[in-house]
């Protein structure tokens, strides 16, 4: 016999059907109920995890599921978030504070987005809402060229379909972080209390569109000089995403020729029907791209995430394409950058190569070490050129502070241009790096759960009993839990010899345990390349596979 339908929550489900403004998440909701009061145990378990409590809010904003019910991504819980962002942009004294108010081509995001204008309205500030569905990079721009006191971009980035977010930021152009996040956090909470329909609301607000693209596009392809070569063959993907059409308009702006590009995946599609996970870094995700990199002879082969603020490229490598890490990128960005000339620090994620620190130093740049995540790496003063392995890059970072995958697309055209017009590849500008510099090569442990709490015993166990050697070498093990005079405290633990160097973190956006694995080898120019890859490789293997024993998962 199958158990009742707890009371409480039944209870706690009807009142939020009856509050919310969505008729299809109310119908869902209703379906739910009477399927789980019918003994049917998946529908049971989803109401009690949807009604376990509210998604949480914090650095990343809101991201989660699309469903009814407090822990799902919705109307009310969206309605409840703009508001309680609208009563602490108030609280600072932001009357009639410009905020703009951007998405993504996901399901529901324009109605998400719409809601938070029309709440932002009401309560008194000055919302600029996006005409269209756009890059989460062009929103951030806007942030500053409309002299907005915040931002917020309705996306999930390169998360399942299923899901949505919400990103905020302030009006310096960065994402949130601590105490800002929990301070909103707080303001959601108290605006949660009474009925959606309190709310007030106003639609007197303008829509943006051409004028930010324009303007955008403007910035961006002043970035490469009008002496810099631009012929070159090249490959795109916006992987279902909304990054073709300003992509487009950049391309043509900077001098650059259009892509050969993969059609399957140009137009903006909620469903991602071509890919498993709409993530470049994801096993298959570009294999289309790179089929028609093959096809046309291509240069070099670039692949936006659904809202174009990550880039990945992928290009011959050791006689075949194959997609670069992010911290081969990273490193190829960074170079170009000191060959140019560019001044100010340098600066990488922690979970990123040290290979940046290295070529910093060589250089005479200041670098720094930040937390994961561009919130973190988008405040660095000064910043010249900041990455965090997961393809994310600034590479304008007095326009735009934070990961922007279409001018690091431009930085990309402009790079293999110019070693094409001098004889070279990039494979030819990895091998002068790694000569230069070392062989860092980097690797990632993924673990996808689909019980949180199995990622909280790995990181205990990693804590409490940690290995005590990588591929042969004795470890240093360090708790970053307890923070540094160069790092604040983060849930994660760095295992280090002199040879292998290894992070342990949860995601912050994804239910995944994380390996950020580097193998660091001195090479000189009297040594074989392919040689010192080859060890690298073997000692990358077995701390791959010394992390997975330690992890247990």
């Amino acid at each position: 016999m199958s158990p009742e339908l707890d009371p409480g929550l039944r209870r706690s489900a009807l009142a939020w059907r009856d509050d919310d403004p969505d008729p299809a998440t109310a119908a869902a909701l209703d379906s739910l109920v009477a399927k789980a009061e019918a003994g049917d145990a998946a529908a049971r378990n989803e109401l009690q995890d949807a009604f376990a409590g509210p998604l949480s809010f914090g650095t990343a904003g809101l991201r989660g599921p699309l469903g009814p019910g407090p822990a799902r991504m919705n109307r009310m819980v969206v309605s409840r978030a703009a508001a309680g962002l609208a009563r602490y942009l108030l609280a600072l004294g932001h009357e009639n504070g410009r905020v703009i108010v951007g998405y993504d081509a996901r399901y529901n995001s324009a109605v998400f987005a719409t809601d938070t204008a029309q709440i932002l309205a009401g309560a008194g500030l000055a919302p600029l809402l996006c005409s269209r569905a756009l890059p989460t990079p062009v929103v951030a721009f806007g942030i500053k060229h409309f002299d907005c006191v915040a931002g917020v971009v309705v996306t999930a980035s390169h998360n399942p379909p299923q899901d949505n977010g919400y990103k905020v930021y302030l009006g310096d152009g960065s994402q949130i972080i601590p105490p800002a996040d929990a301070d909103i956090a707080a303001q959601i909470a108290a605006a949660s209390h009474g009925p959606l329909g309190d709310l007030a609301r106003s639609e007197d607000y303008p829509l943006v569109g051409d004028e930010l693209v324009a303007a955008y596009v403007d910035r961006a392809a002043s970035l490469v000089p009008a002496a810099a070569p631009r012929e070159l063959t090249w490959a795109y993907t916006a992987l279902h995403g909304v990054g073709s059409a300003v992509v487009d308009d950049v391309v043509t702006a900077a001098g650059f020729p259009v892509p050969h590009r993969v059609v399957e995946q140009d137009q903006p599609d909620p469903a991602f029907p071509t890919v498993a996970f709409p993530n470049p870094e994801e096993p298959g995700a570009i294999d289309l791209t790179l089929s028609l990199a093959r096809e046309v002879g291509a240069d070099v082969a670039v692949a936006n995430d659904p809202d174009a603020d990550r880039c990945a490229v992928a290009a011959v490598v050791d006689g075949d394409w194959r997609m670069l890490s992010g911290d081969e990128l990273g490193a190829l960005l960074a170079d170009d950058a000191m060959r140019r000339g560019v001044t100010g620090t340098y600066a990488c994620s922690v979970v990123s190569s040290t290979l940046l620190g290295t070529m910093a130093a060589a250089n005479g740049h200041p670098f720094t070490t930040t937390l994961t995540g561009f919130k973190w790496i988008g405040r660095v003063p000064d910043l010249a050129f900041g990455y965090e392995e997961a393809i994310g890059y600034c590479s304008d970072a007095r326009a735009v502070p934070d990961k922007d995958g279409i001018t690091t697309l431009l930085r990309v055209l402009a790079l293999v241009a110019g070693l094409k017009a001098a004889g070279q590849t990039v494979a030819d500008r990895l091998a002068d790096i790694q000569r230069r510099y070392g062989l860092h090569l980097t690797s990632q442990l993924s673990f996808r759960v689909s019980d949180l709490s199995l990622i909280d015993a790995a990181m205990a166990r990693v804590r409490a009993a940690g290995p005590q050697t990588l591929a042969g070498d004795p470890v240093h093990a360090v708790d970053l839990a307890l923070g540094s005079p160069q790092l604040p405290p983060t849930d994660g633990m760095l295992f280090e010899s002199g040879v292998v160097r290894v992070v342990v973190r949860p995601s912050g956006t994804e239910p995944k345990l994380k390996c950020y694995l580097q193998v660091k080898l001195g090479v000189t120019e009297s040594q074989d390349l392919d040689a010192a890859k080859s060890r690298a490789g073997g000692l990358m293997a077995q701390a791959r596979a010394d992390m997975t024993v330690a992890l247990g998962l």
